[in-house]
């Protein structure tokens, strides 16, 4: 029998989850002080002032240039393009591979999976190179179609697995009994199959949105367009660079930014963790 941990020790804890929370949730706070902050200081020597906001200058100047006299909402909305149109065709192919490696038996069918592991353990950083050659070979480097394919085939291997592990979770009996009352193979499939698998679909959404949203070293490099093609991450970036860098409209930005991120979680968190931890238990 486990003993319960004593006071002392819940306090000690208590105080090292509090710490790190500290640490993983200041940096957010630190740049939402510095978005509403008048000027473009990134910090102060107010030590009152990194801490605690001082709302009688608070300004929302930063945001209003962001919004409305700059190309930033060009930029987000490249982004919400971009991110939107991964998740879709993520969740298009891998759920599709992912039944067919679950209730199929074919040839290859234990070399695919394992295979697939295999391009998981591979960088994805090293194969910039050989996904530009390939987009450039069909026109499609420095487009967006191109960066949502090559974000596509980033999130395929463990979209494939986890859904694939969840798919095994679910008794084939389901859809045999559907398919006694009527249903066909594909309207089980759409009907029963992946109704049941909504957990595992929340995390390939999360991934390909993610993947289209946050990311730099692919924006960067497979779209070095002007700003009508820019997306939001690399814009920023770039605005980061400059010379007299505008940091109070930078982190206005990062705010921004952020909330479509916070608003998808929020939406699937509650199937987040079912859908990795049931996705985990076969395959």
């Amino acid at each position: 029998m486990i003993r319960p941990p004593g006071r002392l020790m819940r306090i000690v804890q208590i105080l090292i989850l509090v710490l790190m929370g500290f640490v993983a949730l200041y940096p957010i706070y630190f740049t939402l002080l510095a978005a509403f902050r008048p000027g473009q200081s990134l910090y102060t020597f107010n030590l009152g002032a990194m801490f605690f906001p001082d709302f009688s200058n608070w300004t929302w100047d930063n945001f209003r240039v962001m919004l409305l006299e700059s190309p930033f909402p060009l930029w987000v909305k490249n982004s919400l393009v971009v991110a939107s149109a991964t998740t879709v065709l993520s969740i298009l192919v891998v759920t599709s591979a992912a039944f067919a490696f679950s209730r199929f038996s074919f040839r290859g069918r234990s070399f695919g999976l394992i295979f697939m592991l295999g391009l998981q353990a591979y960088p994805g950083l090293l194969s910039l190179s050989a996904i530009t050659m390939i987009l450039t070979a069909f026109g499609l480097y420095g487009k967006h179609l191109g960066l949502i394919l090559a974000y596509t085939t980033g999130t395929l291997v463990f979209s494939t697995w986890n859904l694939k592990g969840y798919f095994d979770t679910i008794p084939i009996d389901l859809e045999e009994s559907g398919m006694i009352d009527g249903c066909g193979p594909i309207q089980s499939f759409f009907l029963i199959a992946l109704p049941l698998a909504r957990p595992a679909l929340a995390i390939t959404a999360l991934l390909g949105f993610l993947a289209g949203w946050s990311d730099y070293v692919f924006a960067s490099s497979l779209v070095p367009a002007p700003d009508s093609m820019k997306l939001a991450v690399p814009a920023l970036y770039g605005l980061s660079i400059n010379l007299g860098v505008p940091w109070g409209q930078f982190a206005a930005g990062f705010c921004i930014v952020v909330i479509p991120t916070i608003i998808l979680f929020l939406y699937l968190q509650r199937f987040l963790e079912s859908g990795l931890t049931l996705g985990g238990v076969k395959g």
